[in-house]
């Protein structure tokens, strides 16, 4: 208790140091504080931005509808960045003339037009007849209006610096708290120091007869608790029945184990790119063989080829979701391709993306998609689960012996119409007039009967 009360004293002195070191910190920064100059931090406005004259509000909507799947704000896509194009032009006339058809400009010869269509390979920006002279000045009002915001969010961020590094001073509020804080230090060191000085004594008072004949009921507690134990363990019939309540549990969960042994339903493993078949095949309504054309005529789905990909993803690429930027999931792809977005230019270092394999089946089992996809007709649903609404694929079904002899039981045989029962339909009428049947009339000579 002496060690303790010393250590204690020690603390409370370490306290009292620290305290007045803060004191005498706050008095220093408190004396060196210099208010704000505020008229400093004024952003001043841009001088000859072109006044927009059309609506930013209704442009905004003809802008989501029509321009960011080629243009963002201040970043080149497949066209070039729209911030400040009423100042670099400052001829709505021109403009309103090259957004409603700009290859008729080009094709009259027009220098900027040509320039314009020359710096971007050659891609010719799509016609707007629709467009009123109201709906482009709609949109230019819309680009100018945000191309300022985020011109000016940078500057103001620099300006809150340094207005905050100007002042550098502390309010009064924040001095009176430091100054309480330290006082209310000092008052629970006096009273912890009168607790403790109080604890002393009556402990130094309390008889240490009543502490070791509490030590010996506890042990002698802890030896009858150990007793009974060691009663128990000498009980045959008890200890017959924990062991054979064991064996029972460790057999049970063996026999689960062992049953569901490469059984994997719900496996989910992450992959490389957040590809969702919510978004492709439920909300843009993509058919599966688009992708997986392998499920249509062979043995395996397949999985899609990059190009397949960049057949939409060349011009998609979800800028509207991040603010002017390409989709972090669709820059994978154009990495993965070594893809230049800008020049539409493919490099030299191509790297396969490494998805992750969802459903597997074992060696010894033979499954081929077209027998069921093409011939049964049966939908990839059936064995994949609800796929067109998965963010992230799993696997739905099993995929045991079992579920697929239910599934060939319960399953009625489409033949009416069908090329590929002609043959055994055939043979069976050839039966029914005696006539003889070979194996080669059942598809017997077919190289995937053996080669597979």
């Amino acid at each position: 208790m002496r060690n303790f009360s010393s250590d204690f004293r020690r603390l409370i002195r370490s306290l009292t140091v620290v305290s007045a070191i803060t004191l005498s910190s706050v008095g220093v920064i408190f004396g060196q504080a210099v208010p704000a100059d505020t008229s400093k931090t004024a952003t001043p406005a841009a001088a000859g931005a072109a006044a927009p004259t059309g609506d930013a509000t209704a442009g905004e909507a003809l802008w989501t509808a029509n321009c960011v799947s080629c243009h963002a704000l201040n970043k080149r896509v497949l066209g070039p960045a729209l911030a400040g194009v009423n100042q670099k032009y400052n001829d709505e006339a021109y403009l309103i003339k090259w957004i409603k058809n700009s290859p008729a400009m080009i094709a009259a010869g027009d220098k900027r037009a040509v320039a314009i269509y020359e710096e971007y390979n050659k891609a010719a920006m799509s016609v707007f007849p629709q467009f009123s002279d109201d709906d482009v000045k709609n949109i230019l009002a819309y680009i100018q209006v945000e191309g300022d915001k985020k011109a000016a969010a940078p500057a103001a961020t620099d300006a809150g610096a340094a207005a905050s590094t100007e002042s550098g001073g502390i309010s009064d509020f924040m001095l009176i708290g430091l100054i309480a804080v330290v006082i209310i230090a000092f008052l629970v060191i006096l009273v912890l120091n009168r607790v403790i000085g109080t604890l002393e004594r009556l402990l130094l008072k309390t008889d240490s007869k009543v502490l070791l004949e509490e030590e010996e009921e506890l042990e002698g507690e802890t030896k009858d608790r150990f007793a009974v134990v060691k009663k128990l363990a000498k009980n045959k019939k008890f200890v017959f029945f924990v062991v054979l309540a064991g064996v029972i549990t460790l057999a049970s969960f063996g026999w689960m184990g062992l049953w569901n042994t490469g059984i994997q339903t719900g496996y989910q493993p992450v992959q490389p790119i957040k590809f969702s078949h919510q978004l492709h095949a439920g909300t843009n309504q993509i058919q599966c063989q688009y992708c997986h054309s392998g499920a249509w005529k062979s043995k395996n789905a397949s999985i899609p080829s990059l190009n397949v990909c960049m057949n939409c993803h060349k011009y998609v690429q979800a800028t509207e979701k991040y603010d002017g930027e390409i989709s972090p999931e669709i820059n994978k792809i154009y990495s993965a391709l070594d893809y230049n977005p800008e020049t539409q230019k493919y490099g030299e270092n191509p790297r396969p993306i490494e998805w992750v394999r969802i459903h597997n089946l074992p060696d010894l089992a033979y499954f081929n998609h077209s027998q069921h996809v093409k011939v049964a007709g049966i939908d990839c649903q059936k064995c994949h689960g609800p796929i067109q609404t998965m963010e992230e694929v799993y696997q739905y079904s099993p995929l045991t012996m079992k579920w697929c002899i239910n599934c060939h039981k319960e399953t009625e045989v489409k033949y009416q119409d069908n090329a590929y029962y002609d043959k055994v339909i055939a043979a069976h009428d050839k039966i029914k007039k005696g006539e003889k049947v070979t194996a080669a009339v059942l598809g017997g000579l077919e190289c995937g009967k053996c080669h597979y």
